[in-house]
């Protein structure tokens, strides 16, 4: 039987309290998530945090050509870093390739994926087959739509990953009916699996989100979900699969065609979590998507520096960091979480 996480009937004291805090009525669903990083995985919070002593914030970058294609060979002296508009010294630099991965792949099985699970379970078992490394990397697998549930936690077992996948499924008719009057979840499985899943490990950390980036019934906005990416140092990457014909009557953002512009929203949360977002074509297929992605986690530019101005006051700050070369492009997270 389907084990689902649901919302709370509305109406419970305490929604909403604060920006960084989901509201009371998915405490079941927070609580069940913290399954994940129960295994033997389980390491020290990887946010970037301040002390009197510890004062080295790291970031990670990609740098891409004119082409698209993934810059390699550049040198400290390349890059230019600047935290709320003021200059910074890079101290310490390194370019690192072939590194573990700890992965996380969030499959949307709401209804307007319906035309589409098929594919999105496809790619599912060719990203696995295709990016885990057993010796070395880590995977988890959530499937959200009007709940958030976990399929499989932190696993470097390909053949448990693979089983786990079998059962990612749309609800039920029963389900639905249980269900009337929710919405999907997309917000909430980001900020769920960031939070109480990838703050707890270390080294590349990154989700994977196959979905069309609509979003119905999640009670904290986009901007959360991605505070909580940039508080784990977790990179998030969208994968668009939609179906054009899903919806009847307009949500959000539109397009020309009257569609919800959920697209729009995944390129915000890839782009400022350090990610990328990308769209299933006839042009670019999933294989090529996951080997792009594949190849930015493990390759990727390490860089390090101390603030010049002392934290006071928690909380975020702006990172902008460019490269020097005319006509390149710095992929990198747009903000870092100051702990006092």
């Amino acid at each position: 039987m389907r084990e689902l996480f649901s919302p709370k009937p509305a109406g419970i004291a305490g929604r909403g309290k604060s920006a960084a805090s989901l509201p009371s009525r998915r405490r079941l669903l927070l609580s069940a998530a913290g399954l994940l990083a129960s295994g033997p995985l389980a390491r020290a919070s990887q946010e970037v945090t301040f002390s009197a002593e510890v004062k080295v914030v790291n970031l990670l970058a990609n740098v891409h050509g004119k082409n698209g294609e993934i810059v390699r060979g550049l040198a400290k002296e390349d890059f230019l870093l600047a935290e709320d508009g003021r200059p910074q010294t890079i101290r310490y630099f390194s370019r690192e390739t072939d590194l573990p991965l700890t992965l996380g792949l969030l499959v949307d099985t709401s209804i307007s994926q319906l035309r589409v699970l098929d594919a999105e379970r496809i790619a599912s078992f060719r990203f696995v087959d295709q990016v885990l490394r057993e010796a070395t990397d880590n995977v988890f697998v959530v499937q959200f739509d009007m709940a958030v549930e976990i399929r499989q936690p932190l696993t470097s077992s390909r053949r448990a990953l693979e089983s786990a996948l079998a059962l990612v499924d749309r609800p039920s008719l029963r389900q639905l009916e249980l269900q009337r009057g929710g919405g999907t979840l997309l917000y909430e499985a980001l900020a769920v699996a960031a939070r109480d899943v990838m703050r707890l490990q270390t080294g590349r950390k990154a989700l994977i989100v196959l979905s069309d980036g609509v979003d119905t019934g999640s009670e904290i906005p986009p901007t959360t979900a991605i505070e909580e990416a940039q508080r784990a140092g977790t990179l998030v990457y969208g994968v668009v699969f939609s179906d054009a014909n899903a919806y009847g009557t307009a949500l959000g953002p539109l397009l020309s065609d009257g569609a919800p512009d959920g697209k729009a929203v995944l390129q915000r949360i890839s782009r400022e979590t350090g990610g990328r977002c990308f769209e299933v074509s006839k042009n670019l297929s999933i294989e090529q998507i996951f080997q792009a992605i594949q190849e930015e986690l493990r390759s990727q530019y390490n860089l390090g520096f101390v603030s010049d101005l002392a934290v006071r006051i928690s909380g975020f700050r702006r990172l902008q960091l460019t490269a020097r070369p005319k006509g390149l492009v710095v992929q990198s997270q747009s903000r870092y979480w100051a702990q006092r």
